[in-house]
């Protein structure tokens, strides 16, 4: 059974968390398995959400829920079932 990933918001810690341990003298690979994921993924996270900020991811989703939203509206006006 695959494991689900994480959210955006639940990313946006993890390489902060990992500067801290890195930082207590941990390894990379130590700070990675405390964390719950493997080294590949700490860097992938670190190099897309590293400097985020957590309204910062939340952006998107709330950029395609418009979108989604402004798409139905004008199916709708297209289709005269306004």
């Amino acid at each position: 059974m695959k494991k689900k990933g994480f959210t955006a918001e639940q990313i946006i810690g993890k390489p902060r968390e990992a500067e801290v341990l890195l930082g207590q003298g941990s390894r990379v690979g130590e700070a990675s398995r405390k964390l719950g994921v493997t080294e590949q993924t700490y860097y992938r996270w670190r190099r897309e959400y590293g400097g985020m900020l957590l309204d910062q991811a939340r952006r998107p989703k709330k950029l395609v829920a418009d979108l989604t939203l402004d798409n139905a509206i004008l199916k709708e006006v297209t289709r005269g079932n306004f």
